[in-house]
């Protein structure tokens, strides 16, 4: 199975540019033709939040219709730029989103499962893994212990070193880290937020950040640093599941690039 991640798309209303910089839409076009001319295609895209900027109506009608050409399913949770309620309303018609509350669900695919957990807190900017997201992740991951699991969150629940993003993680990542470490059947922690990629070790697995489709957060670790991006390539992650080897991840620029050449 493959599974094409994208996060941070930061998509805004049709004709105005993300920070006033860089054109956020087309970037986002250039990832869904991108993602549609790979061979062999993603079997299913997900998509780690912050799908827009401001949390608008006009926002998310823009962004359903860049991801309409998308030839592949799409499971998404909100990040902290994302509005809960009018996320839920862009994505209802898809027939996976709860009515109600965080933005919790559980899709499974064959023998591999995804555990979608909305640690966002409306209104502000940092997550929370709460004893309320505790109850709800401890039961889903009960359900099937024997299921290979992906875990898809906004914020990474832990300190990356960058003075800036560190203000904005998710809280409670040692109680999280606790949970992971109960149930092995969880192969890798996906996250985005930071629109840059990242991986550590994590409750005893895996966690990986996602780059983002428009601009990356500069990688500054200085203790005084000040908050900057870089309009670097934009990217997504490609993970190859195989029961044999479980989650492989590859990270692709999306764009043209000069090749094939005959070597390797």
């Amino acid at each position: 199975m493959l599974i094409a991640q994208l996060s941070d798309l930061h998509v805004r209303p049709a004709g105005v540019l993300y920070q006033g910089v860089v054109d956020s839409n087309a970037m986002l076009a250039n990832a869904v033709r991108h993602l549609n001319a790979l061979d062999p295609r993603p079997d299913l895209v997900l998509l780690s939040g912050d799908l827009v900027d401001a949390g608008t109506d006009a926002e998310y009608e823009t962004l359903r219709r860049l991801l309409a050409p998308l030839e592949v399913p799409v499971r998404a949770i909100p990040g902290n730029h994302d509005d809960r309620e009018r996320f839920r309303t862009a994505f209802a018609a898809d027939g996976y989103l709860p009515a109600a509350g965080p933005i919790n669900y559980v899709c499974d695919f064959d023998n591999l499962r995804i555990v979608a957990l909305d640690v966002t807190v409306p209104g502000l900017h940092h997550g929370e893994f709460d004893d309320e997201a505790a109850r709800w992740l401890q039961s889903a991951l009960e359900d099937h212990r024997q299921r290979m699991t992906l875990v898809m969150m906004h914020q990474p629940p832990f300190e990356i070193g960058v003075r800036y993003l560190d203000a904005y993680l998710c809280h409670g990542g040692e109680k999280l880290a606790a949970l992971l470490k109960r149930h092995p059947q969880v192969d890798r922690v996906l996250c985005g937020h930071v629109h840059r990629h990242m991986q550590m070790r994590f409750g005893g697995t895996l966690l990986c950040t996602a780059p983002s489709t428009t601009t990356a957060i500069a990688l500054d670790l200085r203790p005084d640093a000040e908050p900057q991006s870089n309009v670097e390539p934009p990217g997504f992650l490609l993970h190859h599941w195989r029961p044999q080897t479980g989650l492989l991840t590859h990270w692709l620029p999306v764009g043209t690039f000069p090749g094939p050449y005959p070597f390797a």
